[in-house]
């Protein structure tokens, strides 16, 4: 299951190796597909202020029956804020909305505003980096990354900070490998979680998919989240069917070496 085996942060901080998306479920639904995850085996809920479904993630966890250290939770500070005070006042509204005392990992959740893609932010990424880093060594964070941060993002953070983010969290799936941002995460032991492994679901219906998911007895959606495990990411599907929750985490079986090359080479179904 989701919960039995994890990934280990440079900090040491483990990490469930599976994740469960709530980006694109709204507030009013959040709270069944949480409770239903968690139902199943998840331990690992992911989620973010800019998706306006904290309150009832929140509400889910703490009516479950499970204690708040065997849950790992994520959220992010939202694209558009960006700078040292801004980013503790929306921490505290993440927390609040989330009802904990703390978060498992903060994501900054783009270097830029999604309003502006690639506009230069690394002066206030940095600043808000910095109050990250304080709530880190206060201990209201047990783990601090980025996310959608390309290497020289990254590596603008290295130069100026004292803490090298645990996580980065990236669109990862067949055909969007992003090799070169992988290895260079891998170099500085960051840790890259794919969102969208099953390209927003564009992927599943490729003949070339279905024929490799029916040689190892598995769907179309096993075979790309396993995809994302046999690269070293993190996957973090999403779904509010139960089925489907708990299929994404039953991931018991291993591409070949030579099936994980031929999917490498896989074109990007969501740039056509």
């Amino acid at each position: 299951m989701a919960n039995d085996r994890f990934f280990t942060f440079h900090n040491g901080v483990k990490i469930p190796d599976i994740g469960f998306g709530t980006w694109q479920i709204p507030n009013e639904e959040a709270y069944a597909a949480v409770t239903t995850a968690l139902k199943n085996g998840y331990t690992h809920i992911d989620t973010a202020l800019a998706y306006q479904n904290e309150e009832n993630v929140g509400k889910a966890i703490r009516d479950f029956d499970i204690s708040r250290e065997n849950v790992f939770i994520t959220s992010k500070l939202p694209a558009q804020t960006k700078g040292y005070d801004v980013t503790l006042e929306a921490f505290e509204e993440t927390i609040s909305n989330l009802g904990v005392e703390y978060l498992d990992l903060y994501l900054i959740h783009a270097p830029w505003p999604w309003d502006e893609i690639g506009k230069d932010c690394t002066e206030s990424n940095i600043e808000s980096w910095k109050a990250m880093e304080k709530l880190y060594k206060d201990g209201k964070i047990r783990a601090i990354g980025v996310s959608n941060f390309s290497e020289s993002d990254i590596q603008a953070l290295l130069d100026a900070c004292d803490i090298v983010p645990m996580a980065n969290q990236i669109p990862f799936y067949i055909g969007r490998d992003q090799a070169g941002l992988l290895q260079f995460c891998k170099h500085h032991n960051i840790i890259v979680e794919a969102y969208s492994p099953l390209a927003t679901g564009q992927i599943l219906d490729s003949a070339e998919i279905k024929e490799m998911a029916a040689k190892y007895s598995v769907t179309p959606a096993q075979l790309c989240i396993r995809y994302c495990l046999e690269h070293g990411t993190l996957p973090l599907p999403k779904s509010t069917n139960e089925a489907r929750i708990i299929e994404n985490s039953q991931l018991d079986f291993s591409i070949s070496p030579e099936d994980v090359e031929k999917l490498d080479a896989f074109e990007d179904v969501r740039s056509k």
